[in-house]
């Protein structure tokens, strides 16, 4: 089930914030709910589609589709990225464009500041 506003989650979790954030598998959940919900509400008002794309042990966290452009994302909390997933989905598709989100790449704080549009 998807969250458009990530408090309803934050709301109903019994831990607390410190302990969310020195689990870096809730952590990086609660981060990527957030990129999801920023794109998914931007989705439901702009003309870009959203997906998530998977394939045997790869994925993509997100896929912006607007026309024939296409942005893939990958969100990452912490250090640990193999990039596996980008590399094949990039192989395979060719998106215009291939970000990632948090560590080594867009600081989080900045990417929910942007409005998606701007990346195509």
């Amino acid at each position: 089930m998807g969250y458009y506003n990530t408090a309803l989650i934050s709301a109903q979790r019994p831990e607390r914030i410190t302990d969310t954030l020195s689990d870096p598998a809730a952590w990086g959940r609660m981060v990527e709910s957030a990129v999801g919900a920023h794109l998914l509400n931007h989705a439901l008002r702009k003309d870009f589609q959203l997906h998530y794309w998977r394939e045997r042990s790869d994925e993509v966290d997100f896929v912006l589709q607007k026309g024939k452009h296409c942005i893939a994302l990958e969100v990452k909390s912490n250090a640990r990225s193999s990039g596996k997933g980008m590399q094949a989905f990039s192989d395979r598709f060719t998106p215009d464009r291939v970000l990632l989100i948090g560590e080594d790449g867009i600081p989080l704080e900045q990417f929910l500041r942007i409005d998606p549009m701007d990346l195509f």
